[in-house]
């Protein structure tokens, strides 16, 4: 068998002073909180994941700015390792009529201090640690993500 690590996407969106996040079902059932986020597909690029995965969990379309930065986290209670490319930018043209991901129970515009207050809430630390890279200013230009033919 072949070891390979997941490769995901995920949104930091900023509203003043308030994050897009999502409630979504955890695989153990819980409830937690993580940016629009999921994972690449076949033939997709960086950026049309993250666009595409914003919208079907928000119903928000996402206009990405910059790379927050790379993340490499491998999960304790299993070993599985995740290599997130996270982003931030804007909101766009909002389709609330739009039926969300099926594991999403709700959005919500929640501070980071919010966040900060339910840790057991978390899907991971990476939610934080983007959020907080992104208060710090951490943003690179889009043009260094190169797709090869």
């Amino acid at each position: 068998m072949r070891w390979a690590a997941y490769t995901t996407v995920a949104a930091v969106i900023e509203d003043a002073g308030r994050f897009l996040v999502v409630e979504e079902r955890a695989e153990n059932g819980q409830p937690v909180y993580n940016q629009p986020a999921g994972h690449l597909e076949e033939g997709e690029t960086l950026l049309d994941a993250v666009i595409r995965e914003t919208r079907e969990e928000t119903a928000w379309g996402f206009l990405p700015k910059g790379l927050v930065g790379i993340y490499r986290w491998q999960v304790p209670t299993n070993g599985n390792t995740y290599l997130r490319f996270c982003f931030h930018g804007n909101c766009v043209d909002h389709q609330p009529e739009q039926a969300l991901d099926r594991d999403i129970l709700r959005i919500h515009w929640l501070t980071r201090q919010a966040l900060e207050s339910q840790p057991e809430r978390l899907r991971s630390p990476m939610v934080l640690r983007c959020i907080d890279h992104y208060l710090a200013g951490s943003s690179h230009p889009l043009d260094m993500l190169h797709e090869l033919a």
